[in-house]
């Protein structure tokens, strides 16, 4: 079990399984082989920098250029982007914690493509969200349906608006209706995208559990909080009901917040009109 999972279970305990030295037990234990698997290196450098490069920018540490998992050169195109990977190697303290590092990470999976991942492939598996999103399976509990009717009906209503499409929530557990001609338009609206923002979205949908929440943060419907608080929405009604441990919880949604907005922020920049790219260049200046 990892960490972020283990935060989450503990927040759905009841007080009484949540207090007991078992649990302090099993944290201590899950916590100590964590530490021991996830030993980061030390940071090595003092100096963060950027250095423009035949149109492309490039990562420095101490002069020394960031290299790619296979060794090649770390380069960007956007300068945006590059200035927050700087930012987020330059936010390392004692150690450097991989982990926290997610737009490194999505413009090495970029850069590299390790999976060989073909866009097609990966917008069909993101179709497969669909059917299982979070915002789709409403709850027969009446106080959690009448809460998820307040806060998600009114973003699959214009979901559907703007999309031109056609999908309806399911209290059961049979899947949501959602039209052929509907998934149709949303995949095509999905290809529309270059590879590297599919890996944005990939990251972004996977950890909302929600193509709807993630193409309506794309779309500025919503921001990042509000995505994650409501596909955390019966959770947050559970913790309500019993209570939380707050440090589990702060983690937990901190963690999630930082995934999707790495995932939203790849999507956005690199969906950019080169027009755009270079007016926000210019403001960095």
């Amino acid at each position: 079990m990892n960490m972020f999972n283990l935060f989450t279970s503990i927040n759905r305990c009841s007080p009484i399984v949540r207090n007991s030295d078992k649990l302090r037990s099993i944290i201590s234990h899950e916590y100590a082989a964590f530490k021991c698997y996830a030993t980061a290196p030390k940071r090595f450098y003092k100096k963060v920098g950027i250095i423009s490069s035949g149109g492309l920018y490039e990562i420095t540490l101490d002069n020394r250029k960031v290299k790619t998992p296979k060794g090649n050169v770390f380069k960007v195109d956007n300068k945006i982007l590059a200035l927050m990977i700087a930012k987020e190697w330059d936010s390392q303290l004692e150690e450097i914690q991989s982990s926290t590092m997610h737009l490194t990470a999505l413009c090495n999976t970029a850069l590299e493509n390790p999976n060989h991942v073909v866009k097609e492939e990966a917008v069909d598996k993101l179709m497969g969200y669909l059917e299982t999103d979070a915002v789709l399976y409403h709850s027969r509990n009446e106080e959690v349906n009448a809460l998820q009717k307040r806060e998600w009906s009114p973003l699959i209503e214009w979901f559907n608006k703007d999309f031109e499409v056609n999908i309806n929530a399911t209290t059961t557990f049979e899947d949501p209706s959602i039209p052929s001609d509907s998934k149709e338009a949303i995949r095509n609206h999905l290809l529309s995208y270059n590879l590297p923002s599919i890996h944005g979205f990939n990251l972004a949908v996977e950890s909302l559990k929600s193509l709807i929440l993630t193409l309506s943060c794309v779309r500025r419907r919503i921001n990042v909080e509000q995505a994650v608080l409501l596909s955390r929405l019966e959770e947050e009604y559970q913790a309500g009901q019993w209570g939380r441990v707050e440090w589990a919880h702060d983690i937990a949604q901190v963690d999630l917040q930082a995934r999707v907005a790495a995932g939203i922020i790849f999507i956005q920049l690199n969906s950019m009109s080169e027009d755009t790219k270079s007016k926000l260049a210019i403001k960095q200046k």
